[in-house]
């Protein structure tokens, strides 16, 4: 299978912007290379001990953010939009740099080294490192590390939604927790809630290839013993009813899954939802409540929100 790599040359303040743009068409995951943000962050923590360095060495002094779009019918029409809604980003009152829209193809086989470099362990959240499986890494005492390699499937821990995600399970996943992960992708999110002590976690994807890498991750870091992954439906492959649900997608997945999402949840369960655009809160809020369901926290990370829930009244099983 044949992939294009779309890279776009903008400015530090436009990297958001320039990465929803992609998101928007479907990319799965951006790699950012930034020259500017490896500064500000060492001001800031001095968590940059795994920069690599090649990315201080660009002949650019802006900022290059990296997707890949599989090759389809319309994928002259989404570069298009891309490169349409890349020079619409000065109405946003932001510095579009360049702007430059460029494409290449990169094989299915060479995947892996297209996107490799540009991927370092990370600290999401309190206890919580994303580590590439190809790195080095030396964590500390209070330390979780999951060992990654999301493959075709992406979902690197390193989007804000998935951070949000990451830091409500470090927040609600108990021992004696079930967990359902609902669109797992890499298997991030379910490798997380048990390397957090949880007694049993379900991850399930409608995509194929998502499920694959997410069963491999989980051999890879030795949860196999709690995850299971299936393939297929929420609604198909699982049966009875989960201490957490967390499910990291998108606005309009979310407002359909509230419909039924307490059906799958006991009275005193929590349901971590993430992928929703800004826009789009106050939507799936309203959706939440209609459908018997509280309230608990709304997150912001950027342009994304997490809103986390529980059933009220008579929604949820006992």
């Amino acid at each position: 299978m044949k992939w294009i790599e779309v890279k776009i040359k903008t400015t530090t303040e436009a990297v958001e912007a320039v990465a929803n743009i992609l998101y928007d068409v479907g990319v799965g995951g951006v790699a950012i290379e930034d020259p500017n943000d490896p500064i500000f962050k060492e001001k800031q923590s001095g968590d940059w001990d795994y920069l690599d360095e090649s990315i201080l060495q660009s002949d650019y002094e802006g900022a290059i953010v990296t997707g890949y779009l599989p090759e389809s019918e319309d994928l002259l029409d989404k570069i298009e939009l891309i490169k349409q809604n890349v020079e619409k980003i000065p109405q946003y009152n932001l510095d579009k740099g360049l702007g430059e829209v460029t494409t290449s193809e990169v094989y299915e086989e060479d995947w892996a080294n297209a996107w490799k470099k540009y991927y370092k362990p990370k600290k999401i959240g309190d206890q919580v490192v994303i580590k590439p499986s190809w790195e080095e890494y030396t964590p500390s005492l209070d330390e979780i590390v999951i060992e990654l390699d999301p493959g075709m499937a992406f979902g690197t821990g390193t989007h804000e939604t998935t951070m949000m995600c990451i830091q409500n399970l470090e927040k609600y996943v108990k021992d004696t927790s079930t967990v359902f992960d609902i669109g797992c992708g890499s298997g991030i999110l379910s490798i997380v809630a048990a390397k957090l002590g949880a007694k049993k976690v379900i991850g399930v994807d409608l995509d194929e290839v998502a499920v694959e890498a997410s069963k491999r991750n989980v051999l890879d870091n030795g949860v196999e013993n709690i995850v299971t992954i299936k393939h297929g439906n929420l609604m198909d492959v699982i049966d009875g009813q989960a201490d957490i649900v967390v499910a990291n997608i998108i606005a309009d997945v979310i407002i359909y899954l509230s419909s039924f999402i307490g059906d799958f949840m006991k009275k005193d369960s929590i349901f971590i939802a993430s992928g929703i655009i800004l826009e789009k809160v106050d939507e799936v809020i309203a959706a939440l409540e209609k459908n018997k369901m509280e309230i608990i926290d709304v997150n912001k990370k950027g342009e994304w929100a997490a809103i986390v829930s529980k059933p009220k009244g008579d929604k949820g099983n006992a």
